[in-house]
């Protein structure tokens, strides 16, 4: 029997997890369908982890390859795309009618913008940030306001899906901007202070595992609106700049 060289398997690991991804947002549109919103949720997330998980692989064992960028892409957007797009649609939009199915259309096309604008900057780009909210970011929102749902009071129920409605369109757009979002593979810091890294990593854990669906919609929500905050103060910064540098240059000239 003729046995699979070496590399030959190292490559196919990171595509197997790649297709776990995808089999695990083929499985949340199947639960979806039959009214399983929370576990459909939480299969979001377990494909946001695998997908996660396949690029470590493929760099830790040298095995990133043009198939693999591109495949990963297309798991993406049925991961993080369509499938909480479908979600959001079955869940709360519904009742909007052909709006509501506009806002989930909306989201997917700028989640494959996303993507391809990704695809084409990613070797060019500054590895510290990413240009526009990250599509696995957007999907996992949606998925953690589900499972965050029964956290609210109920006076607040007949408000949610114009709330639903709100954030896919504020997502969709977040997506295709120019809003810088840390991008979290820059490890400078915890090289420079790895016992600090280490203890907030545990306190992170910690309270993550006593609720993990609050803090699953907090933290979401939190990454979201950092990225709105550090864009704006970078465009005041830079306004500044510019209106120190105008008032000087008559001075210079004269």
């Amino acid at each position: 029997m003729n046995k699979l060289p070496p590399h030959k398997g190292v490559y196919i690991l990171p595509n197997l997890i790649t297709t776990a991804s995808l089999f695990c947002a083929f499985a949340a549109l199947i639960w979806i369908t039959r009214g399983l919103f929370e576990t459909a949720a939480i299969a979001i997330f377990f494909a946001a982890l695998l997908d996660g998980l396949d690029g470590k692989v493929a760099r830790l064992t040298n095995s990133s390859s043009p198939f693999g960028v591109e495949y990963d892409s297309l798991a993406d957007l049925v991961a993080f795309g369509v499938t909480p797009a479908f979600l959001l649609f079955h869940w709360q939009l519904g009742e909007f009618g052909r709006y509501g199915l506009a806002v989930c259309f909306i989201f997917v096309a700028c989640g494959a913008m996303r993507l391809a604008r990704f695809n084409i900057t990613t070797t060019s780009g500054n590895k510290k940030f990413f240009v526009g909210l990250p599509i696995p970011a957007a999907g996992c929102s949606i998925a953690a306001l589900v499972l965050f749902m029964p956290h609210l009071p109920v006076r607040f129920y007949d408000y949610l899906a114009p709330f639903c409605f709100g954030l896919g369109l504020l997502l969709a757009i977040l997506m295709v901007s120019r809003v810088r979002y840390y991008s979290f593979k820059d490890f400078g810091i915890v090289k420079a202070y790895p016992l600090r890294s280490m203890v907030i990593a545990l306190l992170l854990f910690v309270i993550i595992f006593i609720n993990p669906k609050l803090m699953a919609f907090l933290i979401l929500m939190g990454y979201v609106l950092v990225g709105l905050i550090y864009t704006g103060i970078l465009l005041l910064r830079s306004r500044r700049v510019t209106c120190a540098a105008s008032q000087s240059s008559p001075e210079i000239e004269n």
